[in-house]
């Protein structure tokens, strides 16, 4: 175990002051920090803890988006009656995730920061451009079926992005809220997380000393249904093969609205904007869900064990149409 100072916070401002200067990370849950500390993968030289931060409320806000405190658990979230009454794609994806153990501790922020659980980037020794930029990704020619992603992958590195709750928030539409040495901004969900590139080091566009204090849901789609569906190879404490979130509006058997993300499959939480175009307009049946699911992995690139992700991903499209329209 490396040695590493540790120091908690007591405002946001003083966490991003603790954060500055030196290789150091935020913990909250630490149920994916802790696990890559003690793998040698993360080494910093300070952990600030960020758990005393005021930000714990789930707050609707006056223009009917939801405001999500960084520190909120996954378990508190799913179980929240605004999330369960307007966002139910959320709380599937949320209770679809992990155990409640670790639901219990995993918090919103940490979820949106949520690393690749590629074994070759965790074991520590592998060829992989995301722990050791330019030394290769050894999952392009090793064993790439189940987290390895078909969708946004390069040359440089094919690992899925792990999080549930990431795919539920880009079929919603939300913004990231962070605060840093030069103040405030905003993110949109669907920038935040990058394409690995030629740089898959770069995860995100959170810069190096900014903390995420917020996660802000875009206002419910009128008249919306939900659903969220993870396939995987055993019912619990499983990443996803594919995962679909939809949300979805009908008026008389036609699609007025709709949203489609994907997980299990893509680099980042994928949203299949053109799918979705497809779908508005046409009546809400098997046809349109069908060719709906074929645009959204037009793009896929499968490799030598993952092939099978592509008609499981375009299932998964189908099925979840199907459930949230009969």
């Amino acid at each position: 175990m490396r040695n590493f100072a540790y120091q908690r916070a007591g405002s946001v401002d003083a966490a991003v002051a603790a954060h500055s200067g030196q290789s150091s990370s935020f913990v909250a849950g630490g149920t994916t920090l802790l696990d890559l500390v003690k793998l040698d993968v993360m080494q910093p030289e300070r952990i600030v803890d960020v758990r005393s931060l005021p930000l714990y409320d789930v707050e609707r806000l006056d223009d009917g988006r939801l405001k999500v405190g960084a520190m909120v658990t996954n378990t508190d979230l799913a179980h929240h009656p605004i999330v369960t009454e307007n966002y139910r794609v959320l709380s599937e994806a949320l209770l679809a995730g992990a155990s409640t153990s670790l639901r219990n501790k995993a918090t919103t922020g940490g979820n949106v920061m949520q690393r690749v659980r590629c074994p070759y980037f965790r074991d520590g020794v592998s060829a992989c451009n995301k722990r050791e930029p330019g030394s290769g990704c050894a999952a392009i020619g090793g064993l790439n079926r189940s987290v390895h992603a078909v969708l946004g992958t390069s040359d440089q590195c094919i690992a899925s992005h792990p999080s549930d709750m990431c795919v539920a928030m880009a079929a919603i539409g939300a913004t990231v809220l962070v605060s840093g040495p030069n103040g405030e901004r905003e993110i949109d969900f669907l920038d935040f997380h990058l394409l690995p590139g030629d740089s898959p080091d770069k995860e995100h566009a959170l810069e190096a000393d900014e903390l995420i204090t917020h996660v802000v849901l875009d206002a419910p789609m009128e008249g919306n249904r939900s659903h969220y569906l993870k396939l995987r190879d055993r019912a619990s404490y499983q990443f996803a093969l594919a995962s679909s979130g939809v949300v979805i509006a009908t008026e008389g058997g036609t699609i007025r609205d709709a949203r489609i993300a994907l997980g299990g499959v893509g680099t980042k939480p994928w949203r299949a904007t053109e799918a979705e175009q497809s779908l508005i307009g046409k009546p809400a049946n098997e046809a349109s869900f069908q060719h709906a699911a074929e645009l959204a992995f037009k793009e896929a690139t499968a490799y030598e064990h993952n092939a099978f992700k592509i008609p499981l991903g375009q299932q998964a499209i189908v099925r979840s149409l199907t459930t949230v329209t009969a």
